[in-house]
């Protein structure tokens, strides 16, 4: 095994799994400043490809130009390129994997890199009592006159959990399999959560 593969594997890797509003973002950003990881968030990524002008990074402008979706092979490129980063003490996988498919090809890609997946989180919620939360912020938020995302609605937010459960959940049984799942109630205080999210970070890197 190379340097590099020795130090990647004392890396600590987690991915963040829940549906819209479960707070993933949230915790990832809290890790990212309590454990010194790296956020891969798939979005915040294909930005910064698409701005640095690298041969990866026109493919991403040229496929958004566009207006179609950044296929599996562009992002799992762009994650490749921040694994080599030795410098990093781990990283959170937000937003990727999605699908099944994604999963397999993220696996391949960490084993190629000499990486061990540390955990699998799930934040679990109660759907009807998240887009209740939601809406509540929303209406808060409109109230004292910020801004409100166009899809915080009661339509839109169900048929973002009716996605996240047909595409995304499968995910859960996926990764149980593999022995990596650590579910957390995600319908706690975010300080109580962060706390559980920490604990399971601190264990994968002892």
């Amino acid at each position: 095994m190379s340097a590099q593969s020795e130090t990647l594997t004392r890396m600590v890797n987690v991915i963040l799994l829940g549906p819209p509003g479960a707070g993933k973002g949230t915790q990832a950003e809290l890790l990212v400043k309590t454990h010194g990881l790296v956020q891969l968030s798939t979005g915040d990524m294909l930005r910064q490809a698409k701005a640095s002008g690298s041969e990866l990074g026109k493919r991403v402008a040229e496929v958004m130009e566009r207006g179609e979706l950044v296929t599996d092979d562009i992002v799992i490129g762009l994650i490749k390129e921040k694994l080599s980063d030795t410098k990093a003490k781990g990283f959170i996988f937000d937003g990727f994997p999605r699908t099944l498919a994604q999963a397999d090809a993220l696996g391949a890609l960490l084993e190629e890199a000499g990486v061990t997946l540390s955990a699998a989180i799930e934040l679990q919620v109660n759907d009807k009592i998240l887009v209740e939360r939601i809406l509540h912020r929303a209406e808060q938020a409109r109230a004292a006159g910020q801004p409100v995302r166009a899809d915080d609605n009661e339509e839109t937010l169900v048929q973002r959990l009716e996605a996240y459960h047909a595409q995304t959940a499968p995910l859960i049984d996926y990764y149980a399999s593999k022995g990596v799942l650590k579910p957390v109630d995600a319908m706690g205080e975010i300080d109580a959560i962060a706390g559980e999210l920490a604990a399971i970070v601190s264990q994968a890197s002892a």
